[in-house]
């Protein structure tokens, strides 16, 4: 048996335990609180690994080894933020936004939840939150998309467009049928997969390479500024870099796991199961990049075409075919898993936010779950057509949305769980802000390679959103209300 068919069983076989997750949580969907938020039913470990699978994506597995591997371990700036970002989420987002998302009208979307904690009769702030939601996800599948493409492509040497169409089909098929519970159990299972992955290529790879000495020269020889975090970085790159761990506050398909937990007192085993998977995915992404340019250097003869894909390249190389289909296995599973979890919280904006708020219209649940999953196929129509002309790089398309949602929500959910006098229009127009400044800023060359986008959106969101509500405040007993209830049953749940 060739060794092309020994992975694509491997891969076949990832698939199918993917829908049939999809299928068991279809028979279990029984109204739009299940499709939606999986009836806030998940344990410790389940909520941290698919937070952290959702999280990562294809980046982690192709975008950041790539990063690493053209210019060295400078590029690992955005893993040291992007880790003390989550552990800040953990301990500053997640307790409040369980417990207080349930307190105002058992929210089950962030803007159905900013609708409710802000006392919103206009509804602005719902729909606005719902259209952000939409946009900025729809680039965000995108780049799954395209990193769907190029996994066959560089795996199999299957056609760019084949192997995206593969991707979103199996992607499409379980979120499609088991919403937000099928999304979370793949999720966990995508994630322990891909940390085992992490973990096996370099330990491995350094075998080949001759050790840690040899490798390390290896890599010296090749660029003698690899190994260093300092050389060739400026002030402004590293606070870019470390910047984007200011996203997680504003991530959606994130921070609606903190909502699905069972209850707080289940979030400090998930904050040390997440954080703990993440350091150590992150460190293997890193020694994976580090190890390829020390084979590639010693190994003349190979050669890495894309080095977004020195991950599979190497798990291709390392292991026998049928255990590098598993290896093949991770990378899928990093980007089925970001995109269906961006494919639920992007259904859940057009049904819950934007179809039942403007059109206002009575349905039963078991129509709102079918519009739901209609939702689903059209976002998934538009992110193809989008990623079909394979010209951006991963991380592109990931950073461009990653700020987006960072600076257009991240201060607003940090207001409102922590400021009881933030108000629905300093929270509007500071979110209006954010991803106004994020979009043109991100859109010039000169202002995005100097400061990633992030910094100036968040902060002028935070700003704004401060300034507007000093300005509007009006005591309201109703907020005031549902601020202390939810800060006294953290204080009893923890």
């Amino acid at each position: 048996m060739s060794s092309y068919m020994y992975q694509l069983i491997a891969i076949i076989f990832y698939m199918v335990i993917m829908l049939v997750i999809g299928w068991y949580a279809y028979k279990r969907t029984a109204n739009l609180n299940d499709y939606m938020l999986g009836g806030r039913s998940f344990g410790p470990a389940v909520t941290a690994l698919s937070a952290g699978a959702a999280d990562m994506s294809g980046w982690l597995l192709m975008g950041l080894p790539g990063a690493i591997y053209v210019a060295g371990l400078v590029e690992a700036w955005i893993a040291i933020g992007l880790t003390l970002g989550a552990y800040l989420n953990y301990v500053l987002v997640a307790p409040r936004l369980r417990v207080y998302t349930q307190v105002s009208s058992d929210s089950i979307t962030i803007p159905s939840f900013l609708e409710s904690r802000l006392k919103d009769k206009s509804r602005l702030l719902r729909i606005a939150s719902g259209i952000i939601i939409l946009v900025f996800f729809t680039f965000y599948v995108s780049s799954g998309m395209v990193a769907g493409g190029k996994f066959f492509m560089s795996s199999f040497d299957v056609n760019y467009h084949t192997g995206m169409l593969i991707v979103a089909a199996v992607v499409i098929a379980y979120t499609f049928f088991g919403g937000f519970m099928a999304v979370t159990y793949t999720d966990f299972v995508q994630g322990l997969t891909m940390f085992l992955a992490l973990l096996l290529v370099p330990i491995f790879g350094l075998v080949l390479t001759g050790g840690f000495a040899e490798t390390a020269a290896s890599i010296r020889e090749v660029n003698p500024d690899a190994l260093s975090l300092v050389k060739g970085a400026t002030i402004a790159g590293v606070i870019s870099s470390v910047a984007w761990g200011l996203g997680y506050f504003g991530q959606p398909h994130i921070i609606v796991r903190f909502m699905a937990i069972k209850s707080v007192k289940e979030m400090k085993s998930a904050r040390r199961i997440g954080i703990g998977w993440m350091a150590l995915s992150l460190f293997g992404a890193i020694a994976t990049a580090l190890v390829g340019i020390a084979y590639f250097h010693q190994n003349t003869g190979a050669e890495l075409v894309d080095a977004e894909t020195v991950f599979i390249a190497l798990g291709q190389i390392i292991f026998h075919p049928f255990l590098a289909g598993f290896m093949l296995a991770a990378v899928l599973a990093a980007i089925m898993s970001t995109i269906s979890s961006q494919l639920i919280v992007t259904s859940s904006a057009l049904v819950e936010d934007l179809y039942k708020v403007v059109l206002k219209t009575d349905a039963t649940d078991k129509q709102y779950v079918f519009l739901g999953r209609m939702a689903v196929l059209v976002v998934s129509l538009i992110a193809i057509a989008l990623a079909w002309p394979n010209n951006e790089s991963i991380l592109k398309l990931v950073s461009f949305a990653w700020a987006g949602f960072g600076g257009a929500f991240g201060p607003i959910i940090l207001l409102s769980l922590y400021w009881r006098k933030l108000t629905a229009s300093g929270a509007l127009w500071g979110m209006v802000a954010g991803a106004v400044t994020v979009f043109v800023w991100g859109s010039i060359d000169a202002l995005s390679d100097a400061l990633y986008e992030i910094v100036p959106g968040f902060l002028i969101c935070l700003v704004v959103a401060y300034v507007v509500s000093l300005m509007t405040y009006r005591p309201n007993a109703e907020i005031d209300k549902e601020f202390y209830d939810a800060m006294e049953i953290l204080k009893k749940e923890r």
